[in-house]
């Protein structure tokens, strides 16, 4: 049985913004493990968790509302990644990009399900 939350874009484009956030922590200096690395690694889980939750959930109301608690974790997840270039543990803008995007797909959605509403 294939879960609802699977074929969302949201979903998919956060994942490997997961993916992409696991990667680039792993050069952090290990006294950041229990903080910056550890606060980043929540914040870019949050959000397919979130979206996957909202999904199950079985109604637009419900998927609104954990779109929005998905999108918060990625502006939390912005400003750990800010902090980090401004530490000089980043040096690029990918997780910044892929953020943008996974944003721009959220909100798209979230405009998306509230006509429905």
């Amino acid at each position: 049985m294939k879960r609802a939350h699977r074929s969302l874009a949201a979903w998919q484009k956060s994942v490997d913004l997961v993916e992409a956030v696991y990667a680039a922590t792993k050069s952090f200096p290990k006294e950041e493990m229990f903080g910056l690395i550890g606060q980043m690694r929540r914040a870019a889980v949050s959000v397919p968790a979130n979206i996957a939750e909202g999904a199950a959930r079985g109604g637009t109301k419900e998927l609104v509302h954990f779109v929005n608690i998905a999108s918060a974790s990625l502006s939390e997840l912005d400003t750990h990644i800010e902090i980090a270039r401004r530490l000089g543990y980043l040096k690029d803008d990918v997780l910044s990009k892929t953020t943008d995007e996974v944003a721009g797909i959220l909100m798209g959605l979230s405009t998306s399900l509230k006509r429905k509403l």
